[in-house]
């Protein structure tokens, strides 16, 4: 298995002024992926990284912001080969699907062969994925999901940090993926920043973490010495992540 970064902008001054690039990240298994959080550009991202739409199997999305699923329709239409093809699914938390804030389309919803509904620790499975979510997190009022992929990848998406939210995460996962848009703590801001993704990290004791989702804040600080300090603070291996980086697990 294998996790390919696509972008790693993170809030709205570095996704929509193209200081990174966005896009989220997939995770492949022989062959075949499933793409998380497909955000603006991740249509063209793909086709410059090489990977095939029609290898798309999966799309999990943690929260319905443009940042996060901005090019889900466009990805849709590529995998399904413009409903030629099955063998599609998507997982996300109901408002993606349903209510005015919807972001995927009805007409591709109808051309998916599956579809799950996030809810706190219900595992939901298609094909050879298996999708955990593991806490419904505080997110500017919209309904937002940590998740585990096949027992593998945690993701841990944009988010208030909140205590309690340690008790739900498992421990000794392969790879830990954070969104860690700023540097410093910004108690009254809906995202993690480096200091609490420490926390994180100690609780999971993952076998590597990566940082990703970065502001321009984050930048500025450098994310490389930023994974540094946090490797050296929590005693795993932690990596910032870069444009079209590759992580094998």
């Amino acid at each position: 298995m294998k996790v390919l970064f696509v972008g790693t902008a993170g809030g709205r001054v570095t996704t929509f002024r193209l200081l990174r690039r966005s896009g989220g990240f997939l995770v492949e298994q022989s062959g075949s992926f499933a793409h998380v959080d497909p955000g603006p550009g991740a249509f063209v991202y793909l086709k410059e990284l090489g990977v095939p739409y029609t290898s798309l199997e999966l799309f999990l999305l943690s929260h319905l912001h443009l940042d996060h699923s901005a090019d889900l329709n466009a990805l849709l239409e590529a995998a399904t080969d413009g409903g030629k093809r099955d063998g599609v699914a998507v997982f996300a938390p109901k408002s993606v699907f349903e209510g005015e804030d919807r972001v995927l389309f009805p007409y591709l919803r109808r051309r998916l062969t599956r579809e799950g509904f996030f809810e706190q620790g219900h595992e939901l499975s298609f094909k050879s994925w298996r999708v955990k979510p593991v806490y419904r997190h505080a997110h500017h009022g919209t309904p937002t999901y940590s998740f585990l992929v096949n027992e593998t990848v945690l993701y841990v998406p944009c988010s208030r940090f909140e205590e309690r939210m340690l008790e739900y995460m498992p421990e000794g996962v392969p790879l830990l993926v954070i969104n860690t848009t700023f540097y410093r703590r910004r108690p009254f801001v809906d995202h993690l920043s480096a200091e609490e993704a420490a926390l994180i990290i100690k609780r999971v004791k993952p076998k590597r973490a990566v940082i990703t989702h970065f502001s321009k804040e984050m930048l500025k600080a450098g994310p490389e010495r930023v994974a540094e300090e946090l490797s050296a603070e929590t005693g795993h291996e932690v990596l910032a992540a870069y444009d079209g980086m590759v992580v094998e697990v």
